[in-house]
């Protein structure tokens, strides 16, 4: 249930209980006023009939009668007991307001009509209960209007959230819900302080986000011209371990410089897919021989997929050298392509399999905390990530139920129709 009808209900709720309880209190405050005064009058007539009876006459306009049989049997036993009372009962088939006391041996009863004193009764609880499906009814239908404003307030505060959750950082529920009230959104309610909140973090956060992105690349552009002629002075050394051990490490620090400006250019979203109509299993098979690491390439299903063949080369390399490293052998490669179903390629390893924080929040790069998994800067998966948003696919994280790690890349349904398959 939506909040508007959960606030709708809940007024209406509140509503019909206070006119409930205001209806029986109102209720009861006439009914003890209208049949009062019945019954005072009866009593009036009781006493008026008494004294008549004590010199043995009568008058007319009084309704006496002695030992009546449809005396209800409650008030008899009273007067049996010498006292007096009154109480409602009936008398020739109408309905009565019986007063009566003892009269020597006999009991002197008088009777009243009450017929229309009941009617009166009804017609007012009539009254009560329309007069309370009316308020109901508009304090319900102002509730509705009331938490449907609310709803859709929060529900465009919900919708920002969720395109900031996504990466859209730009979107503001301000510029969707028009400049906050004079005063600022604090003055006004508490849903606009909480879209203002919303608003703040994401500039907040966007702010962090490009200062972090300024400096990557700001960092890897300035190692990246040191660090060429470092390479170039290490090939005048001589040949022999030394050189060996510099050289590996020369060309490590390059491919992370390297991967710094790949990511800070994805960061920034200026890569843009250059999309052609390609063979996925050949592409597939070339892509893993150019890692020259020993891997099993299976093709399932061949189908044609449009992509961008460098940046899925990219993709799955990353996935492959990171399977190597950080798992064990053997590694799979498998194409799928099920008729009438999504492409997919999944690649495996036999390994510990992907540690729970990144199953959970995907990968994050500087962080490789999986114990069994080697070691690594941790800008592989990170980069495989970026890539398949710029090619529009899904890119997986999963454990093998039997063990190992799994990376599933799928996809989307959208076949070529103008462009010629490359192999």
């Amino acid at each position: 249930m939506s909040l508007r009808w959960k606030i709708a209900l809940t007024v209406t709720a509140v509503c019909c209980a206070v006119a409930a309880v205001l209806g029986v209190l109102v209720h009861n405050a006439v009914a003890r006023q209208t049949v009062g005064e019945v019954r005072k009058q009866t009593r009036a007539d009781l006493d008026a009939a008494l004294d008549l009876f004590e010199y043995g006459t009568s008058r007319e306009g009084i309704n006496a009668v002695l030992d009546p049989p449809e005396l209800p049997e409650a008030l008899r036993k009273l007067v049996r007991r010498g006292r007096r009372g009154s109480m409602v009962g009936s008398y020739r088939g109408q309905r009565v307001m019986w007063a009566a006391a003892p009269a020597g041996d006999q009991i002197m009863a008088v009777w009243s009509p009450y017929g229309n004193t009941r009617r009166t009764l009804e017609k007012f609880d009539t009254a009560i209960l329309g007069s309370a499906v009316l308020a109901a009814t508009a304090v319900a239908l102002a509730g509705l209007f009331l938490a449907q404003r609310i709803s859709r307030r929060l529900t465009t505060t919900a919708a920002v959230a969720r395109r900031i959750t996504a990466g859209d950082l730009d979107a503001r529920v301000g510029d969707i819900a028009g400049q906050w009230p004079r005063g600022g959104p604090a003055a006004h309610d508490e849903v606009a302080a909480v879209a203002a909140a919303l608003d703040s973090v994401a500039g907040s956060l966007q702010g962090r986000l490009q200062a972090e992105q300024r400096f990557t690349a700001d960092v890897a552009h300035e190692l990246r011209t040191p660090l060429t002629g470092i390479l170039a002075s290490a090939a005048l050394l001589p040949e022999g371990r030394p050189k060996e051990m510099i050289n590996d490490r020369l060309h490590a620090l390059h491919r992370l410089t390297e991967d710094l400006l790949e990511i800070s250019r994805l960061d920034s979203g200026a890569e843009h897919a250059d999309l052609a109509a390609c063979a996925l299993g050949p592409l597939v098979t070339r892509s893993v021989d150019a890692t020259g690491l020993d891997t099993d390439v299976r093709i399932l299903a061949d189908t044609v997929v449009q992509t961008d063949r460098r940046r899925l080369d990219r993709i799955l390399a990353n996935l492959v050298i990171n399977a190597h490293r950080h798992g064990r052998p053997p590694v799979v490669v498998t194409v799928d392509a099920p008729p009438g179903g999504i492409p997919a390629i999944e690649v495996r390893d036999h390994g510990p399999g992907y540690p729970t924080d990144l199953l959970h929040h995907g990968p994050q790069r500087f962080r490789t905390d999986a114990p069994g998994r080697g070691k690594g800067h941790g800008l592989g998966l990170t980069i495989a990530v970026g890539q398949a948003a710029v090619l529009g696919t899904g890119l997986y994280f999963t454990n093998a139920p039997e063990g190992g790690a799994r990376a599933l890349l799928s996809f989307p349904p959208h076949p070529p129709d103008h462009t010629t398959p490359t192999s």
